[in-house]
């Protein structure tokens, strides 16, 4: 179980610290929308720069906000029954969920954004437009490191949710503070 924990921690904090450094680029992206709304508004002048450099922030925001909103369980649930759940219960469901639909889904993703970025970087991808970003490589990169991390913390709640399944410790559940201890018998 230690290994475990080990490994839990280790994925979470790499993903709330990518998170926390993708989320100051927000007010890069909030700048960069100012200045285009007064440029266009207030002197008629649009920049293609300015339109595809709040794409590429927006893009880079969310691919660094994925895997630390997942962790932090602060992502949208579709189920609507998932609050009056038994903490075993929720444990089940993200143990299948996450196994069955999550992993395979985020792996796929993973491997078509890294065949998207590689071709990208060979063709030296700029944009389309004449005075669009060089360079659309890298945030494809961004999109295929966000995925990836996107489906390290997927790992993370898996174990997390077997821990819940095998201690009965809800502690261990999506969204708590690991415990600083191992249950009765378990050594370090």
């Amino acid at each position: 179980m230690p290994v475990a924990v080990t490994v839990i921690r280790a994925v979470e904090r790499l993903a709330t610290v990518v998170g926390r450094l993708g989320s100051l680029l927000l007010i890069a992206l909030v700048g960069t929308i100012l200045v285009n709304i007064v440029l266009r508004y207030a002197f008629n002048l649009g920049l293609i720069e300015l339109e595809e450099l709040q794409w590429h922030l927006n893009a880079v925001v969310v691919m660094t906000a994925l895997a630390a909103t997942y962790g932090e369980d602060a992502h949208v649930r579709v189920d609507l029954f998932h609050d009056g759940f038994s903490q075993r219960s929720k444990a089940w469901i993200e143990v299948l969920g996450t196994a069955f639909l999550f992993l395979p889904f985020v792996v796929t993703l993973t491997l078509h954004a890294w065949s998207m970025a590689a071709y990208s970087w060979q063709l030296g991808e700029g944009s389309p437009m004449p005075s669009g970003l060089p360079a659309r490589y890298v945030v494809k990169f961004v999109m295929f490191a966000g995925f990836a991390l996107f489906g390290l913390q997927g790992v993370a709640v898996l174990i997390r949710s077997i821990l819940v399944l095998a201690t009965g410790d809800r502690r261990y559940a999506i969204g708590h503070a690991l415990p600083e201890t191992t249950p009765a018998g378990d050594h370090p």
